[in-house]
């Protein structure tokens, strides 16, 4: 999928890059307010939030909206590129056990809609404390969201794909159950 700029997300931006930082850290502290909230409760968000809220938006897209905002002011971190799969797989640590952060990962890619403010909260807090901290893809991450629930599963197949695919280094092998010469016929 390509990656697209979105108006929202460069709003969210320009508010960690404001020239008066003091102004900057007052707008993301109110958008974190809504961490742990149900999305659109936390009052404090609406005056940056609603006035990019499509007139149309159902719920799925409005929660989306109110959602990225708070997990932006929790990791405003610039330079995110991919999506969540390629995040996790760059926190992966080449030489050591990665089970949990696959298990993290996995309970993501399975979360009900309902359960996506939680385990991506989670997810950006883990992404937040890996050292180097791992920037998130604002725009792509707001796409998806609003993919989510597709009934093809295309978006978290595109992570999945991300995160346990072959990179384009890694030679194809043939699978173990094919021999190299297969049994002669009578």
């Amino acid at each position: 999928m390509e990656d697209r700029t979105l108006p929202f997300v460069e709003y969210l931006e320009h508010l960690r890059d404001h020239p008066d930082q003091s102004r900057s850290r007052a707008a993301l502290a109110e958008l974190r307010r809504g961490l742990g909230q149900p999305p659109g409760t936390a009052h404090e968000m609406y005056p940056y939030v609603v006035p990019f809220l499509p007139n149309d938006a159902g719920k799925l897209r409005e929660d989306a909206y109110f959602l990225i905002a708070a997990l932006f002011a929790y990791h405003p971190e610039p330079g995110g590129s991919g999506n969540m799969g390629s995040h996790f797989a760059g926190a992966r640590d080449p030489s050591g056990d990665n089970s949990a952060i696959e298990r993290r990962f996995a309970a993501v890619l399975a979360a009900h809609v309902d359960d996506l403010p939680i385990h991506l909260r989670q997810a950006v807090g883990f992404l937040r404390s890996r050292q180097p901290e791992i920037p998130v893809n604002w725009h792509r991450l707001f796409t998806d969201l609003l993919g989510w629930t597709h009934p093809s599963g295309y978006v978290q197949k595109e992570w999945a794909r991300a995160f346990w695919g072959r990179t384009k280094e890694e030679p194809t092998t043939q699978p173990a159950t094919q021999t190299a010469n297969p049994p002669a016929t009578s």
